[in-house]
């Protein structure tokens, strides 16, 4: 079982623990508190069946279909808790990269159990998918400590690799996300910018708040490349190219300037945020100055 301090030192943890990540818009819920809710009242009534998926909390699960159906169903409740949030974690070969410090995975996946922290700490859900081209795992919203090493033993177990189109990825995901809530997406966003936000739409659509954490490495935006420099992908093992850096580096820095504007003319028409990140600069830090802004401006 994971530890929260395998991931998380204690100046990180002294960092972030007097944050709080609140929701800007209508989320589903009941407790009074942090969060708006649309429903009047509190409820633990019966809601509905739904498939058992890994990460489902055993007691919940209804016997009694069991035995008619031989397939294991869970009881679904009405919302118990202020928010629900999902974070959604980028899995892909590109996530891999890592120039001179940490991986863009590992910067994420450290940003992720920060956040996951903070929301259990204050009683919200908390669930997690990661994907690449297609979703590898979904752990559903939890609220309770303990959910707390679910979410960080699938974060260390997932490793990096394969190709993604994060706008096919994000349409097949709207529909297995059934309460609206908070989405958190760790990702460096790099595919068909239009399609992408068309994606980001459909989430809206169905009245999810987003926030994109959108991470980098240094050598991405500064291209500091001066020899003959053989690039590999990171998602096609079969795809080399040799070049001079120094020949491309002005038409680089022209196509990353266009694409960094458009992704970021987008998310605000959609109302989203966008939070870009360099793994060089230190995530309790990177992500204790953003709360504390978006906090100012609930």
């Amino acid at each position: 079982m994971a530890d929260l301090a395998e991931m998380l030192s204690p100046a990180d943890l002294r960092q972030i623990t007097n944050l709080q990540v609140l929701a800007r818009f209508v989320v589903e819920g009941f407790c009074s508190g942090l969060h708006t809710s649309p429903h009047k009242g509190f409820s633990v009534e019966f809601r509905e069946h739904r498939q058992y998926v890994q990460g489902d909390e055993i007691r919940r699960l209804d016997w009694k279909v069991f035995g008619k159906t031989d397939r294991l169903y869970i009881r679904e409740y009405e919302e118990e808790t202020n928010l629900r949030a999902t974070l959604l974690v980028d899995a892909s070969g590109s996530m891999n990269y890592a120039g001179a410090g940490s991986s863009k995975f590992e910067y994420a996946t450290r940003l992720a159990a920060c956040l996951a922290y903070l929301m259990l700490r204050q009683q919200d859900s908390v669930g997690l998918m990661t994907f690449d081209q297609k979703l590898r795992q979904h752990i559903p919203p939890r609220s309770r400590p303990s959910h707390l090493h679910v979410l960080l033993d699938a974060l260390q177990a997932t490793r990096p690799g394969g190709e993604t189109e994060l706008a096919k990825v994000f349409h097949q995901l709207v529909p297995k996300i059934h309460r609206r809530g908070l989405l958190i997406i760790f990702s460096d966003c790099f595919g068909n910018v239009p399609e992408l936000l068309s994606a980001l739409a459909h989430f809206r659509h169905a009245h999810h708040e987003i926030i994109i954490f959108q991470i980098w490495d240094p050598d991405e935006l500064d291209f500091p490349f001066q020899q003959w420099t053989r690039f590999d992908s990171l998602e096609r093992d079969t795809e080399q190219r040799l070049v001079d850096p120094v020949q491309l580096r002005s038409v680089y820095l022209e196509n990353l300037a266009r694409f960094r504007q458009e992704l970021k003319d987008g998310c605000h028409r959609h109302r989203i945020d966008l939070v870009p990140l360099t793994t060089s600069q230190p995530y309790a830090e990177a992500l204790a100055y953003y709360l504390a802004r978006r906090t100012k401006s609930v």
